[in-house]
């Protein structure tokens, strides 16, 4: 016996935007913010309540999920993932928000491409290595690799 699925339609829709900003779809755009002057690209999902400042670039690919907020003259590579539910009862939450943590990104941040951003805290004039897993708050500036990322050296 087949049956038809329930359809949902992928699309920008109750989206605060900035002055200039550029999205390139398809993208899944729902509820959010997004600062002036911010480049949003092709197969990203910005959920709602999530916060993007001005004059950053989302790349392809990229799930930002909700209660995530980014600061301004930040760039987030292709694919990277935002988390907000660790599974704290051994399982997803399924459902029940008041299981999921905020992420807060400071201004002048750039995650690179498949890092996964756990709940955190992220200050500002950071850098975020390729395929980095940030699982604890970063509250000094530099630059941070691996998994779990850690602190390699200062920005010059």
């Amino acid at each position: 016996m087949f049956h038809q699925p329930k359809l949902y339609k992928v699309g920008i829709r109750d989206v605060v935007f900035g002055e200039n900003v550029k999205v390139i779809e398809p993208c899944n755009l729902y509820e959010c913010k997004i600062g002036a002057n911010t480049f949003i690209g092709p197969f990203v999902e910005i959920q709602k309540d999530v916060v993007i400042g001005d004059d950053c670039k989302i790349q392809s690919h990229t799930f930002i999920c909700e209660l995530v907020t980014i600061g301004n003259n930040c760039f987030v590579g292709h694919g990277v993932m935002f988390i907000n539910d660790l599974f704290s009862n051994g399982s997803p939450a399924n459902g029940d928000k008041n299981l999921w943590k905020k992420t807060k990104i400071g201004n002048h941040v750039s995650i690179g491409s498949n890092a996964t951003i756990l709940p955190v805290e992220i200050c500002d004039h950071v850098v975020i290595g390729a395929g980095a897993v940030v699982t604890k708050s970063i509250t000094k500036s530099g630059i941070y690799v691996g998994n779990p990322a850690k602190f390699i050296r200062s920005l010059k």
